[in-house]
């Protein structure tokens, strides 16, 4: 840029900074406590609150300012360029009566927070926000799982809603432009816990949720249909998925595009999933983000724990096309990875289904107990799947009836990475998918580990680099292929003490290459079962 642009843009810049802080200046702030609120926990403060809410927004806008204090309050609607501001020791108490969250004429929409066609509107912290979760649930009366089961339990399971139902989304931004959330701490929601749903121009900074783990349905942060999103800088410890994007429209025929989605610098912790794209599905996600966050649990039983730390999912016809996955830290997730493609429904016929242009790579992940996977369904492969920079170890000692085991389709089944069971691979799965790079990639299992470490059914197009392993104990190659298509490993490296370092079965099998790999460690390069067709593998030796 020419200087004289620059500071021309920068004058522009100043300029336009100064008109909005002489703007901020004009804006009106209203105490509630001037609305006869009264900070005692008892009082039913809805009333008070709502007047000063729709007297800001007539008066052309402004802050509402809650002081400290416990308010006890039902539904509050939120209105074009108002911001709720809550101070810090402040807490708004969600009321424990299902009455107190009905909006007018609307049926079984019951909300604490809602806004619906607002523009500019924001709800700050650093105060509090107390939805009282456990008023609204009841035991679920489910049977407890064999103790060789605690991989696939989920803590939540044990709690329901009641029949007599609850309030949830605790917090709803619905068809709102210029939506920002900002350091709030929001805690026992009901339900799901923030949702913003068909939004443009949204920013959710620094917000902290804390939700018991065993709480039913209490999603952290839902962006269903939105547009032009950031989330930066929050911390969320729930009972369901942290954060989760969704494609379906509630409100109208067709799903609005999930697009520009920004996900960063956060801290997660639940039972469900870390980061997940659906389960919801009909439309399409095009140009995500989710970098530089953390996904953790303390040393809690298996069920308390994150099933998958990436979920990526497409089964209601709509696309993934664009996600990019990068600098991620996990911590006692139970799978790392997992992305699949099925056919539970398909409710528009888009052109632009399936799942496609995914970039994973710079993943720490310790103490996992379940395979990674990547799965599609015959004739509908997942495609273009990068993987790379990826350290995974796996701490669940393993089992001898997962070394064989056949794995089920379940083509139209709700998808979760538990789905499958215990996969026949202690690294990585995948299946019915094409066009693969993996670089740098590296696991760790269990001294007595007797599974593959990759595993490779109906692929075409892959290519491994810069692959290591622990060994594999037994009989049980490294790498996996049955009926794999133009695959090449190259520069990897045999662990010492194993068998084979590839097995090949398959008829379909052709084109595969081990190219300048160090296989000294490895008592032989490939074997083949005997339906493979003569010369399927050529071996290149290293240069050394």
């Amino acid at each position: 840029m020419l200087r004289r642009d620059f500071l021309a843009a920068s004058s522009l810049a100043v300029g336009l900074t100064a008109a909005r802080m002489a703007f901020a200046s004009l804006l009106q702030t209203k105490n509630v406590q001037e609305y006869g609120a009264r900070p005692d926990g008892r009082t039913m403060n809805t009333e008070a609150i709502q007047r000063a809410i729709d007297e800001t927004a007539h008066a052309g806008g402004g802050i509402v300012h809650v002081p400290a204090g416990r308010y006890r309050t039902g539904r509050l609607d939120l209105r074009s360029r108002v911001t709720l501001s809550l101070d810090e020791g402040c807490v708004l108490l969600g009321s424990t009566s299902l009455s107190d969250y009905q909006g007018a004429g609307e049926k079984n929409k019951r909300h604490l927070i809602y806004a619906s066609n607002a523009e500019q509107v924001a709800l700050t912290g650093p105060g509090h926000i107390d939805g009282q979760g456990t008023s609204f649930w009841e035991s679920s009366g489910r049977a407890a799982l064999p103790p060789d089961q605690a991989w696939a339990d989920v803590a939540s399971h044990a709690l329901k809603p009641k029949s007599s139902g609850r309030p949830s989304p605790m917090i709803l931004f619905s068809n709102c432009r210029g939506v920002r959330v900002d350091a709030v701490h929001l805690e026992n929601s009901p339900g799901w816990t923030l949702h913003t749903l068909n939004c443009d121009d949204v920013q959710i900074t620094g917000i902290t949720i804390r939700n018991p783990v065993n709480g039913p349905n209490t999603d952290g942060i839902d962006i269903t249909g939105c547009q032009n999103v950031l989330v930066s800088g929050c911390s969320v410890q729930t009972g369901d998925d942290a954060i989760c994007l969704k494609s379906e429209n509630p409100l109208g025929a067709e799903p609005r595009l999930v697009k520009n989605v920004t996900v960063t610098k956060c801290s997660l912790s639940t039972c469900c999933n870390g980061f997940k794209l659906g389960t919801s599905s009909e439309g399409g996600f095009e140009n995500i983000v989710f970098s530089n966050s953390v996904i953790h649990n303390d040393a809690v039983p298996l069920g308390e724990r994150v099933i998958s730390g990436v979920a990526l999912e497409v089964i209601d016809g709509g696309w993934i096309d664009g996600v990019q996955v990068s600098g991620i830290q996990m911590q006692r997730t139970r799978t790392p990875i997992f992305i699949r493609l099925g056919n539970r429904k398909r409710v528009h016929d888009y052109s632009q289904h399936g799942l496609r242009r995914v970039v994973i790579e710079n993943i720490q992940a310790s103490e996992t107990v379940l395979a990674s996977s990547i799965t599609g369904i015959p004739g509908d492969l997942v495609d273009d799947i990068t993987l790379s920079d990826l350290r995974i170890e796996n701490a669940l000692p393993s089992r001898s009836e997962s070394i064989s085991s056949a794995v089920p389709e379940k083509d139209n089944a709700y998808p979760e990475a538990r789905m499958f069971g215990m996969l026949p691979a202690s690294g990585l799965y995948v299946r019915h998918a094409r066009n693969l790079h993996m670089k740098n990639l590296e696991f760790s299992a269990s001294s007595q580990e007797g599974r593959p470490t990759l595993l490779f059914d109906d692929v075409d197009g892959v290519r491994v680099s810069g692959f290591k392993s622990t060994p594999v104990s037994g009989h049980a190659p490294v790498v996996g292929l049955l009926n794999a298509r133009e695959v090449t490993i190259s520069d990897s490296v045999a662990p010492a003490g194993t068998d084979a370092f590839i097995a090949v079965a398959g008829g379909n099998s052709a084109n595969i290459v081990l190219a300048g790999d160090d296989l000294h460690g490895s008592r032989r390069p490939f074997q083949t079962g005997n339906d493979v067709p003569p010369q399927a593998v050529t071996v290149t030796p290293r240069g050394d």
